[in-house]
């Protein structure tokens, strides 16, 4: 039987995983260094678009890298997309201004977003069905290790070295890994050629523009104050809804069964875990006293068991149902974050919300790589770039929209009453936001699969 790791997929594999993985590190090194990076180049003013501007890049890389990946293959896309988050990296890296950085991080969001699909579209054409799971939980540990490592190298970088260097050295690691997938190149060029009737679709791109833009000015409008701190983001996140409609398969925003759903779970999972992982170190920092290092380190055991349970579900393969999985993991999802309400509202132990968290990412293991499976599986060969961009898209303003509402309450709550109740009702309505989102999620999470029965058998097999 074939492995991801045999002979023919082998390096495809490692250097696939290693793209992925240097893009997680960046997102989570930042985040890290962020405060010195603001310092050394006077960027306060432009700190929250460090973060935003690539997230919001990121859509439009999608877009473009999966209309591209439909009409001509995922060569050309996946190549560009690297340079681009390599430039990026080279912008950021020797950035002596605060504009030029956020430049570079802009460079850097638009490579990445297109890199990811770019990769779903590669896996699509090399790997068989049998094997897809296995490879999307390799991806899901690519994205999960960096929280164990990178805020401790990039520290470390940064006070041995200089801030400069978490950027540049990654780039000679990008080398190295698009070296690798020289196989995978040959194997695509080998590949009997069908024309496809795919077109440029000018349309989509538009829609991708403003979505972005709403994204953007979601996360910009949720640190105002006074009225303007409900009204701008509410009027944001109407247009990124309309913006973002075209750019998903039909009836995803009202679940349609099967595709639609899938995609629509993808994004409110991200909204409802990601969103509240944020301002878990926050709780702990402000609340319990933790030092930033050991806040950090608390959610350690939730990427172990996000890696574990990812490892569990792609070798358990067609034996685990996938309405089945996705329901499980998103009921896990949703008791970790009612457990963080309830935490910062109570006060609980922080080993409560700790030992929670450790069940939420289980649960995230769960539903992270069976949506890319289920994805590919419903997708014919000229729809796998539309699709898996919708994927990444729903990942993408999923979270985006969460942290925007999430930071909307939290600052409301805060500016109540004084610092010390305030603070615990803050924490508490924050959470609350994500529960709401898991809530949602609960309840489609067994609309993945059509309802016909044959449809359903069909496929159990390709997600095995």
């Amino acid at each position: 039987m074939e492995s991801i790791f045999g002979t023919r997929l082998i390096w495809v594999t490692v250097g696939s995983s290693a793209l992925v993985f240097l893009a997680a590190f960046e997102s989570l090194a930042v985040t890290t260094i962020m405060p010195l990076i603001s310092r050394d180049l006077d960027g306060a003013t432009l700190y929250a678009l460090a973060f935003a501007g690539p997230l919001s890049t990121a859509v439009i890389g999608m877009v473009i890298a999966g209309n591209w990946s439909d009409r001509s293959g995922p060569i050309l896309p996946l190549y560009l997309s690297i340079a681009l988050f390599a430039c990026g990296l080279l912008v950021a890296g020797s950035a002596s201004n605060m504009t030029v950085f956020v430049a570079g991080r802009l460079l850097q969001g638009l490579g990445s977003g297109a890199m990811t699909v770019a990769l779903y579209v590669v896996v699509a054409r090399l790997y068989p069905p049998a094997l897809m799971p296995r490879i999307f939980a390799s991806f899901a540990a690519a994205w999960v290790v960096p929280s164990l490592i990178g805020p401790f190298v990039a520290g470390f970088v940064a006070e041995l070295w200089s801030w400069h260097w978490v950027f540049l050295g990654v780039v000679v690691l990008v080398i190295v890994a698009t070296a690798m997938l020289t196989p995978a190149t040959r194997m695509l060029l080998l590949q009997p050629r069908t024309r496809s009737s795919t077109r440029w679709n000018p349309g989509r791109i538009v829609w991708a523009l403003l979505a972005a833009v709403a994204v953007l000015g979601i996360n910009i409008a949720a640190e105002t104050g006074g009225v303007a701190a409900v009204l701008l983001p509410l009027a944001a996140l109407a247009v990124a809804v309309v913006a973002v409609r075209p750019l998903l398969p039909r009836g995803a925003l009202v679940s349609r069964r099967g595709l639609p759903t899938v995609i629509l779970l993808r994004g409110l999972a991200s909204a409802s875990f990601l969103g509240a992982e944020v301002y878990l170190p926050y709780l702990l920092v402000q609340q319990y006293n933790f030092s930033p290092t050991f806040a950090g380190l608390a959610l350690t055991g939730s990427a172990l068991s996000w890696s574990g349970t990812s490892w569990l579900q792609g070798h358990l393969g067609e034996r685990l149902r996938p309405a089945t999985g996705m329901s499980v993991g998103m009921w896990l999802v949703l008791a970790a974050v009612v457990v963080a309400c309830v935490s910062a509202a109570l006060t609980l132990h922080p080993a409560v919300i700790i030992l929670g968290w450790v069940v939420g990412g289980g649960g995230m293991g769960l539903v992270y790589p069976r949506t890319s499976v289920m994805t590919l599986a419903f997708s014919r060969p000229a729809e796998q770039g539309f699709n898996s961009s919708a994927l990444s898209i729903s990942d993408s303003l999923g979270a985006a929209i969460a942290l925007a509402l999430i930071g909307v309450v939290f600052g409301a709550l805060t500016r109540l009453g004084a610092a010390g109740a305030a603070a615990s009702v803050a924490f508490a309505g924050s959470f609350g936001i994500a529960v709401l989102f898991a809530i949602v999620a609960v309840s489609v999470a067994r609309r993945v699969v059509p309802r016909a029965a044959q449809a359903v058998s069909e496929a159990q097999p390709q997600s095995g």
